[in-house]
Parts: structure tokens; C-alpha cells; sequence
């Protein structure tokens, strides 16, 4: 699968990671989420039916719901496990950069060439987020901690032997919303997927003026 990755590798640099204790899936649960996957990255996100889910999974629908709520549940279940496959990649491929700045640039640079190449899928898995689902509000809050651990971890750098400041975890927040308002827009045909990068670019800029001494080092 696209997002599944060794439990071994562990995402890091001294940055806490709700990701770290993501649970083994079962062969089904695996097949469900694979599925709907398939259909929404073939499809969109109207395409995911549950009992197409389960009729191409080969499982029963009973057996789907015991799993999940309902789709977006589904949807929100593939982004964290590719959230959580990109923080092991951060963690086995640092993102090169001689600053914070740099390297945050380059890390969401990779994943908006990710998204772009899949753009149904990624319409999908962010409408997820954004549904409102009272049942996804753990998982959607687990992907906001998630992804801007991804963040504190490229803006630090491998090397970094200090834990992020207030001010740095404040800044990987909003970077984080002004991320997800760029690829909203993005996949509601507003702008080109190279915009994400111009508009994330402008923020990281902006939120780094008047950073304390080493904050914008990494040191």
C-alpha cells in the first residue's frame, strides 16, 4: 500500500509523535482502507460507498462497520497512516536545507508534488478532514498533532539536540493552517497545486521575522 511502512522506523529528533503508537492493522481493516483508497483515487470522494467498499474488500458490510463509523472515518484512517508513512520517511531521509525555513520548504514541497500526483485522492482525504463528522474528531485532531510534528521535526534538523520552543510549536501550527487553506483551495480549483508552495513559502517567511536568537537556526 501507498501509506503502510515499518512500525520499527520511529519519526523523531526528540519531537513527540502521536503517530508513534498507531496500533497493527488487521488484514481486513488493511483491505478497507486500501479499497476505498483505490475508489476515491479512481472516483473522488462520492465514489467511496461502503458497500462497494466491502463488496471489492470481499469482506461483509457488518464487517466494515465494525471497523468504521462510516466513510470519512475510512478516509481519515488512510491520511493518518500516510501522514505517519511520510514522518518515517522524514526520519529515515531528513530533508536536506542549511535552515528551518529551508527545510520545512523542501518537506512540504515533497508532499504537495505527492498530493498533486494524486489529486482525486487528496481532494478526498482533505474534505475528510474538513467534514465536520463529530465521529473523526480524535483522528482529525491526531493528524493536526501529527502533521506539525512533521514540521517541528524538518524545522529543527537532524542534528538539533534542543526540544522546540513555545514559539517554534506556535509557528508549526499556523503553518499547518495555512498549508491545509492552500491545498483547500487547491482542490476547489482556486489556484494551480504550485501555488501551495508560493503561499506556503509567503508564510514561512512572514512568521519568521523577529524570531528569538536561534530560534531560526535550528541550533
Amino acid at each position: 500500500m501507498f501509506y503502510l511502512a515499518s512500525r520499527e522506523a520511529r519519526p523523531g529528533f526528540g519531537v513527540e509523535h502521536p503517530m508513534d503508537e498507531w496500533p497493527e492493522l488487521d488484514a481486513r481493516t488493511e483491505r478497507i482502507i486500501e479499497v476505498a483508497v483505490q475508489l476515491a483515487e479512481r472516483d473522488g470522494y462520492d465514489a467511496v460507498r461502503l458497500r462497494d467498499v466491502a463488496s471489492l474488500a470481499e469482506v461483509a458490510l457488518g464487517t466494515v462497520y465494525r471497523r468504521f463509523s462510516c466513510k470519512e472515518d475510512i478516509l481519515a484512517a488512510a491520511l493518518e497512516l500516510q501522514v505517519r508513512a511520510m514522518a518515517i520517511n522524514a526520519r529515515e531521509n531528513p530533508v536536506e536545507g542549511r535552515t528551518p525555513q529551508e527545510r520545512v520548504i523542501g518537506l512540504m514541497a515533497q508532499a504537495n508534488a505527492a498530493l498533486g500526483a494524486r489529486p482525486k485522492l487528496s481532494a478526498a482525504m482533505l474534505r475528510t478532514v474538513a467534514s465536520g463528522v463529530p465521529e473523526l474528531v480524535e483522528r482529525v485532531a491526531r493528524y493536526r498533532q501529527s502533521t506539525a510534528s512533521l514540521i517541528l521535526t524538518a524545522w529543527l534538523g537532524p542534528d538539533c539536540t534542543r526540544e522546540a520552543t513555545e514559539h517554534e510549536h506556535r509557528i508549526a501550527s499556523l503553518l499547518q493552517d495555512v498549508w491545509f487553506a492552500a491545498l483547500v483551495g487547491w482542490t476547489g480549483g482556486l489556484h494551480p497545486v504550485e501555488q501551495v508552495d508560493k503561499q506556503v513559502q509567503s508564510a514561512i517567511s512572514l512568521l519568521s521575522e523577529g524570531l528569538p536568537s536561534g530560534e531560526g537556526t535550528g541550533a
